[in-house]
């Protein structure tokens, strides 16, 4: 198998313009011919879509509190056949959770170290000049033995500014790989959960052909490619198992966030993915032995649920005789009603009791380890969950049987138990992987 060299794109903080900077790299090493493996270093569901779009091929999610290490050389193993990887950071780079998990506390920088990918880091430079060494130099000597290629100067203000931030930089040693001019028209569009969908937006292509070419003029990509390092190879874990053979799986703008290493290990051991769109009031393929809801947006466009009488007469059919399995936004759309933000109840498919309000928005983000109390699809009743719940809906009324004992990064209680009725179950975290999975 080969190891191809790689980089962590990463910031100080979140908001600096990496994502920019990662989908305009991957497709300028792309035009250059060169075969891009994307990676998301956290648990985010949205950046890989653009990653896809931007490369050519699926990215993947590495995230050390959730997975252990055989399932994070499973995920590395994805790389096979790519002349670089480049992966895209989460939050700032050293950010993580205070309790370890399986096999880290959910850091960029331990991906980073894992890996042996160079850190290149992208600093928000507008507002000071010389000073934004002190960031850097900070970054780079915070862990020693973590790689540090070097920074891209984003936000540079005039051919002044630029002039003394790189001087800052030179005094500092730290290489300056690029720096980008301030553009307002470069920021990707964004709604409550962070970036709208790849699918949504509306001329995605050329957005991500200005991103390269505003990068070719602007950074040195000869250096970047040279900066690249491979680390040792780690030993490779499968993927994670399918639940069933044939997955009715809803795929449209409401019900799209499903992690890509989870669809990827389903099909090579097998499973047959049968997708399907409750927006265009599509049933579940009859054949299916199992239907999932994954998250999404069932919030913006709940009138359009509520009205898809064959998508939800489909679903209680299947539910009849098979099991049905929803996450987040899919277990919101199982319940007997969504209320949106003007405070307008929509009727759900009621297959739980589950009654969620969007008018009554509440902020709740982070990891979560579930401890099955009933079975759900793939896994019996005590197995132990990893996952992360991030969504603004409020809990109403939540009248079935608690489908976990659910609990934060740190031990404590979370209130978003998930809940089971006959056979539908479901959870407001998605599923990352199971433990010894």
């Amino acid at each position: 198998m080969t190891n191809p060299p790689g980089l962590m794109i990463s910031a100080p903080a979140s908001g600096t313009g990496k994502t920019t900077v990662m989908l305009g790299l991957l497709r300028a090493l792309r035009d250059d011919g060169m075969t891009v493996q994307p990676y998301k270093s956290g648990p985010d569901y949205i950046d890989p879509a653009f990653h896809l779009a931007a490369a050519g091929r699926p990215s993947f999610n590495f995230d050390t509190w959730a997975m252990d290490g055989a399932l994070l050389g499973g995920i590395a193993a994805q790389r096979e056949g790519a002349d670089i990887c480049v992966a895209e950071g989460s939050m700032g780079l050293f950010d993580g959770v205070a309790t370890r998990g399986q096999s880290g506390f959910g850091s960029s920088a331990e991906t980073a170290a894992a890996m042996g990918w160079p850190v290149v880091l992208v600093i928000d430079v507008g507002g000071q000049a010389q000073s934004a060494a002190a960031t850097a130099l900070g970054f780079k000597m915070y862990n020693p033995d973590l790689p540090f290629a070097g920074v891209i100067l984003n936000r540079i203000a005039s051919p002044r500014h630029e002039r003394l931030t790189r001087v800052g930089m030179e005094q500092a040693g730290v290489t300056v790989l690029g720096s980008l001019p301030r553009r307002g028209d470069l920021k990707l569009p964004e709604r409550h959960l962070g970036l709208i969908q790849a699918v949504e937006h509306p001329d995605l292509e050329a957005a991500i052909a200005g991103y390269a070419d505003f990068l070719r003029e602007n950074v040195d990509l000869d250096a970047l490619k040279q900066a690249a390092r491979a680390g040792a190879a780690l030993p490779t874990g499968p993927l994670p198992r399918p639940p069933a053979q044939r997955i009715a799986l809803a795929r449209d703008a409401a019900f799209s966030f499903t992690y890509p290493h989870l669809l990827t290990g389903w099909r090579a051991a097998g499973a047959e993915i049968l997708p399907f769109s409750p927006l265009a009031d599509e049933a579940p393929d009859a054949r299916a032995d199992l239907v999932w809801l994954p998250g999404g947006y069932p919030e913006l466009h709940a009138g359009t649920l509520a009205a898809a009488s064959t998508f939800k007469a489909g679903l209680r059919k299947h539910a009849d005789t098979k099991p049905v399995h929803g996450e987040c936004g899919g277990y919101m759309a199982l319940g007997a009603a969504l209320i949106d933000k003007d405070g307008a109840r929509h009727e759900m498919a009621g297959l739980l009791g589950l009654v969620t309000s969007y008018e009554k928005r509440k902020f709740n983000l982070g990891y979560r380890r579930a401890v099955l109390e009933h079975a759900m699809p793939g896994f019996a009743a005590g197995a132990a969950l990893r996952g992360h719940e991030f969504h603004y809906s409020s809990i109403l009324d939540q009248p079935d049987a608690p489908l976990a004992a659910v609990y934060d990064a740190d031990g404590n209680a979370a209130a978003q138990s998930g809940s089971w009725r006959a056979n539908v179950t479901g959870t407001f975290f998605h599923l990352i992987t199971g433990e010894g999975a």
